[in-house]
């Protein structure tokens, strides 16, 4: 099991355009790189996704995971 998000699966959890969710992961890495990690092109961290989109509050973490 991949710990990052590529843009189809983020595509599929937003409901939204490829190139929207290729915005989201530019914008998600630039904070990441900023904060000194290493990021991979086309990828970002499932774990910093879940973290900075909205899920909603009382949710479990392992279902923001299977949502997100």
């Amino acid at each position: 099991m991949s710990v990052c998000y590529r843009a189809e699966d983020i595509m599929e959890k937003l409901n939204i355009s490829q190139t929207s969710a290729y915005e989201i992961i530019r914008k998600l890495n630039a904070e990441l790189e900023k904060k000194g990690y290493i990021t991979v092109r086309g990828r970002v961290s499932k774990k910093y996704f879940a973290e900075r989109c909205y899920c909603g509050e009382g949710v479990e973490d392992e279902k923001v995971h299977k949502t997100i």
